[in-house]
């Protein structure tokens, strides 16, 4: 189901911010909800823009979690003296840890579009299994232990800020923006949108789909590196088993941003209001002081309901197209 753009996304948004300020008035509409909320967009945020591309190629990329903890793990380790002490040069230590987590990701991420290119498979099965195959192994490396205490020069970049805005939620607007050229203004990010919408008519057309294919889930795991070094430098930890809940909501922001979860349609800017919708209501409901189960409900409600509203909008657009002329030609 698509839609035309996020307008009614932002409505939504604004009727949001609202009623949550009229209900709180003296806690929500503050300076300090809004640096919170944008301290938590930027991580599911930059998950929800790695589901974002293999839902536009037709597939879906269910190891961003595993991968994203895989990367956090391997510098991690590095951070915490797992090759040295780098003689002491902490800018060496986090140019080294940083390097050994991309390329982890690069790999996880050729081999994920490889074998959804090559192999016939479903890239439900493929990413199945690659998140099983990563998450494993780190569990077992670690036994499940979290690795923490990073040098302080590492945590910075998840406490700067520029303009009174979060370094996090800059380099987060940075993704977006450049992923939003890449599928808007690329011939490449056309060729994502065309596999999405017909892969055996964008192989006729003369697009090597295999290699699309492969930079789709190259770049989305590589979004999920990004994810890591955030995530990283807020929590000053790393684990196995973090943000194991946001994978669920990262296909949830894409449907609502109006992402066509067969393929073929979404823009980046949908998911951006989308998130922003759904830490309002979470942030909402937790000054409310009601049981947080209940933001989980309410996202489930609004994606509901938007849907619905986008349903009964097509259907009234179809009964208003004119009925196509049949009559026989003389």
């Amino acid at each position: 189901m698509r839609s035309g753009g996020p307008g009614g996304l932002l409505a939504l948004l604004l009727l949001l911010c609202a009623g949550f300020s009229i209900a709180l008035p003296d806690r929500f509409p503050t300076w300090q909800t809004v640096e919170s909320i944008l301290l938590q967009v930027p991580e599911l945020g930059l998950l929800a823009l790695a589901m974002l591309l293999p839902l536009i190629s037709g597939g879906i990329n269910l190891a961003i979690i595993a991968s994203t903890n895989m990367a956090a793990l391997a510098m991690a380790w590095v951070l915490t003296g797992g090759l040295g002490d780098f003689g002491g040069q902490v800018g060496l230590a986090i140019a080294v840890a940083m390097l050994l987590g991309g390329l982890l990701c690069l790999v996880v991420g050729v081999l994920s579009g490889w074998l959804v290119a090559n192999m016939q498979a479903h890239p439900i099965l493929v990413t199945l299994g690659t998140m099983s195959l990563v998450n494993g192994v780190c569990v077992w490396l670690t036994r499940g232990k979290p690795i923490a205490g990073f040098p302080e020069e590492f945590q910075m970049i998840g406490s700067l800020a520029f303009f009174g805005i979060p370094l996090p939620f800059w380099i987060f607007m940075g993704a977006s923006v450049l992923l939003a050229i890449y599928l808007g203004r690329t011939r490449y990010g056309l060729a994502v949108y065309m596999l999405g919408s017909n892969l055996e008519a964008t192989r006729y057309c003369g697009v090597n789909t295999r290699h699309v294919l492969i930079g789709v889930y190259t770049l989305s795991t590589l979004l999920c590196w990004i994810a890591a070094i955030l995530m990283m430098a807020r929590f000053n930890s790393a684990s196995a088993g973090y943000a194991q809940s946001y994978l669920l909501v990262t296909v949830l922001a894409a449907v609502l941003g109006g992402v066509d979860p067969f393929g073929g349609f979404g823009k980046v800017s949908g998911l951006f209001v989308a998130l922003l919708v759904l830490q309002v209501i979470s942030s909402g409901v937790n000054l409310l002081g009601v049981n947080a189960q209940l933001t989980q409900a309410m996202w489930g409600a609004t994606m509901v309901g938007v849907m619905a509203v986008r349903y009964l909008a097509e259907r009234r657009r179809e009964q208003r197209a004119p009925a196509p002329d049949t009559a026989p030609a003389d």
